[in-house]
């Protein structure tokens, strides 16, 4: 239930557009992640990679964003989540731009390296900040925009790889999907420079003043009461921007953030985004139907994701894990069968993997990133953030390195593997996951 200290607040168009303008670091990031899923044939042929070397090449964007998610929380808590958006809009546009000159496979390494610090980074600034600007009550679908920014960047990246490979050379297409990300990351660096801050963030600094201002413009109903009650939570520990994450009082939030961040991967979403062509040519599909067959499962995630913007403070993040655990489970059984099958059928290929995206955009991709962002208590959000989004990008760099070559050797038997550990997520959520619909971001306290 909405916390009864408050009066509630309607959603305003001053809010909608700091989330919106924040969410493009989001969309920046599905971009960038997937862009390279149409250049992996093009770099293994230029640089002449094995199979391990491409798995690096793709997964060198991922350890950037290990690293990148883990160090992010500092800064951002001490400096603040403007400076943090802007640096990472920054990192965005070196990266597109030497990524698409790379004159060597180290330096495109490089670069996808600091495109990774970017994505990393993103992933713990933008769903705090987008929490920390949105009342309770549609705080859910807010930070869900980061989410559905994400797909849409995906779907572009898509679309933007199947066009250019229309239009340019093989031999000078790739460094076109990897330098096209410059654009976006150009209007990202702009917007973000006229966001407010956070108030929350301004709250912990001792700025109330300021705090209330930036309040009152995004339209909350009494900034004065929603600064008082972040005063409160903050007056909690000594230090409230000093709160230590490992301690038996939040040892529930770390645990959930480490489950959820570990399942997330676990599904092999990753896998399926990164190598979507490869996996539809598995199923018989020829290289262009591959390429479209991969703008379906970016549309579908698109579509899928917007219906979870309706679901998920109307139900909760509880029910829609537990249902995309069954039907990712049920859609990745299917996949594995037919890709084990003598003669695969391509159609019920493309059937399981729609099914799967579609499960996934309605539940798990929806609510990791809205759960992170609220399941700590202010003292340690940011830090727990970091936790959360580390153990994530830990486990999708692992998960992209080995996938082309545990899916040489086990074919169909990967995906199996895949629906396997949702239904294990199926138990987690049922025994252990608590719901954070409806409470306010100042009274999380899951570990008493």
């Amino acid at each position: 239930m909405p916390d009864a200290h408050l009066p509630q607040s309607r959603v305003t168009l001053a809010m909608i557009l700091s989330a919106a303008g924040a969410a493009l670091g989001g969309l920046l990031f599905g971009f960038d992640t997937a862009v390279i899923s149409g250049t992996t044939a093009a770099l293994q042929e230029q640089f002449v990679l094995s199979d391990a070397a491409l798995g690096f090449t793709v997964a060198s964007a991922l350890i950037g964003t290990v690293i990148g998610s883990l160090v992010a929380g500092a800064p951002a808590d001490r400096f603040g989540r403007k400076p943090m958006l802007l640096a990472i809009a920054v990192a965005y546009l070196v990266s597109s731009l030497g990524s698409g000159l790379a004159p060597a496979w180290a330096a495109l390494v490089a670069f996808r390296f600091l495109g990774g610090l970017a994505i990393g980074a993103a992933s713990v600034v933008t769903p705090v900040y987008i929490a920390e600007v949105s009342p309770t009550e549609y705080r859910g679908r807010l930070v869900a925009l980061n989410q559905l920014n994400i797909v849409l960047g995906i779907v572009l990246a898509f679309v933007s790889n199947y066009v250019i490979a229309s239009l340019v050379p093989p031999e000078a297409a790739w460094r076109w999907m990897f330098g096209i990300v410059a654009v976006p990351s150009a209007l990202f660096l702009i917007v973000t420079a006229l966001l407010p801050d956070s108030p929350r963030w301004l709250v912990l600094r001792g700025r109330d003043t300021l705090a209330r201002g930036i309040l009152a413009r995004l339209g909350f109903a009494d900034p004065d009461a929603e600064v008082a009650h972040m005063r409160q939570a903050a007056s909690r520990v000594p230090d409230a921007t000093a709160g230590r994450l490992f301690q038996p009082a939040y040892s529930v939030p770390v645990a959930c953030a480490i489950a959820i961040a570990m399942f997330n991967q676990l599904s092999g979403i990753n896998a399926l985004l990164y190598y979507a062509p490869r996996i539809f040519a598995l199923g018989g599909a020829g290289a262009d139907s591959a390429m479209l067959q991969s703008i379906a499962v970016g549309g579908t995630n698109l579509v899928f994701t917007i219906l979870a913007l309706f679901l998920i403070d109307r139900f909760g993040r509880r029910p829609l894990m537990a249902f995309g655990s069954v039907a990712t489970a049920l859609a990745l059984l299917l996949v594995g069968l037919q890709l084990e099958s003598a003669a695969p059928n391509g159609t019920l290929v493309l059937v399981g993997l729609l099914g799967f995206i579609a499960a996934f955009a309605v539940s798990q991709g929806a609510v990791i990133w809205v759960f992170l962002s609220e399941v700590f208590p202010s003292a340690v959000r940011g830090k727990g953030q970091a936790l959360g989004s580390t153990t994530h990008w830990v486990m999708a760099a692992a998960i992209t390195w080995a996938f082309p070559v545990f899916a040489a050797r086990l074919g169909g038997w990967v995906f199996g593997f895949f629906g396997a550990m949702m239904l294990l997520q199926l138990l987690w959520v049922w025994k252990f996951m608590p719901e954070t619909n409806g409470v306010a971001l100042e009274d999380m306290d899951f570990g008493h």
